[in-house]
């Protein structure tokens, strides 16, 4: 889709803000971002009229279309519990593009959103990287896989095995005939990311020492004591997708939640991405989350970052999204106002170039038109 969206404060993400900034898409991808820019003729033309222009969004870690909000869990389709050692689960074939969470993605200027298998088992499947918008998964898929889902403390100790003994040998198990298994191959090969579900210091440790072990790509999920060995993470390049944050401490292993957690990250060097863990945190609140950690300490500029440019980097998707630069798709977000401001909404969402989402027409609730919560 061809459109251009000028007048505004443009947000790049890239480089420094931009006032009456233009962002020029074309067949669905960034053509042009800053002052000045000529709009091709015939193009249609957004005036922002002011308005903040940001990335899309990008949401690290979710469960949109699995873990489909106002099913039990009979009826949700995130954990094979059948299947301890499920690399060859794809969690593609269980999203659905008709979960209401996927529209609250967008109302939330999300755009792109990781969705990864549960926690049930030591290894839960590959996880996908979609767009919000779409019929089907198939029309939705950004990257497929993006990695491997594993996890490592109570939730599998619980559900497949009976002691972090035994979460550990599946996994050692698994990876170490990995060779005869073509995902986890790719994951030995450092093709596809190593994406472990873990809380507690001590099973942070153990996702290194098996890191260390078998050499794969590792990316911390979770993190609630992360900041514990920061500057261990920070040594080894391991990034921390973090959160969910509004939750509260429902298990032993959450008792050490902070919402301190992304600042003390970010300030030994931690690269983090924040995330609502949807639908444990509304998907639609994930900026909200990004706020209050700023709130505890985490400086502004690593505050977007933790849901654009980061989130898009630890995914290797930023090639694609989390910025807007010429040649990545034109996913843009036009807002009411700062979106670390929590009276700022969404107000028109663009997914390469389309038009997805409108709050009422454009219209700012200064305006007196709040409308109708899609």
């Amino acid at each position: 889709m061809n459109v251009a969206i000028t007048n505004g404060y443009v947000v790049p993400m890239s480089g420094p803000p931009v006032e009456g900034g233009t962002v020029v898409i074309e067949s669905g991808r960034i053509m042009a971002v800053g002052r000045g820019i000529a709009v091709p003729e015939g193009m249609p033309v957004v005036d922002a009229g002011g308005l903040w222009v940001l990335p899309g969004f990008v949401e690290a870690h979710t469960h949109l279309g699995l873990g489909e909000e106002g099913e039990d869990a009979a009826g949700e389709d995130l954990n094979e519990t059948r299947v301890a050692a499920g690399a060859h689960l794809r969690a593609i074939d269980g999203v659905n593009p008709a979960e209401p969470g996927f529209a609250d993605a967008l109302s939330g200027g999300v755009t792109t959103a990781v969705v990864l298998p549960g926690s049930a088992n030591p290894i839960g499947g590959q996880a996908v990287a979609v767009k919000c918008w779409g019929r089907t998964a198939d029309e939705m898929v950004l990257r497929d896989p993006v990695g491997v889902k594993s996890a490592l403390g109570e939730n599998p100790k619980r559900r497949a095995t009976s002691t972090r003994l035994g979460t550990a040998a599946v996994i050692r198990a698994a990876l170490r005939d990995g060779r005869d298994d073509p995902v986890l191959r790719r994951v030995l090969d450092g093709e596809l990311l190593w994406h472990q579900h873990v809380h507690r210091a001590d099973d942070i440790a153990t996702a290194l020492r098996l890191a260390d072990e078998f050499g794969h790509r590792l990316v911390l999920h979770h993190g609630t004591e992360a900041h514990l060995l920061a500057d261990l993470l920070a040594e080894r390049e391991i990034p921390v997708v973090i959160g969910p944050l509004l939750a509260g401490r429902s298990k032993v292993e959450l008792r050490n939640r902070t919402m301190r957690g992304p600042a003390l990250l970010a300030a030994a060097g931690v690269r983090v991405a924040i995330t609502t863990d949807h639908s444990s945190v509304p998907v639609h609140l994930l900026v909200h989350q990004v706020t209050l950690a700023m709130k505890e300490g985490l400086p502004r500029q690593d505050a977007l970052a933790s849901i654009t440019v980061d989130p898009a980097r630890i995914m290797g998707l930023d090639d694609r999204v989390g910025a807007l630069r010429p040649g990545l798709d034109g996913d843009v977000v036009l807002w009411s106002g700062d979106p670390l401001d929590v009276m700022s909404r969404a107000l028109r969402v663009f997914v390469a170039g389309r038009e997805v989402y409108r709050h009422e027409d454009g219209r700012r609730p200064e305006d007196g038109v709040l409308g109708a919560y899609r």
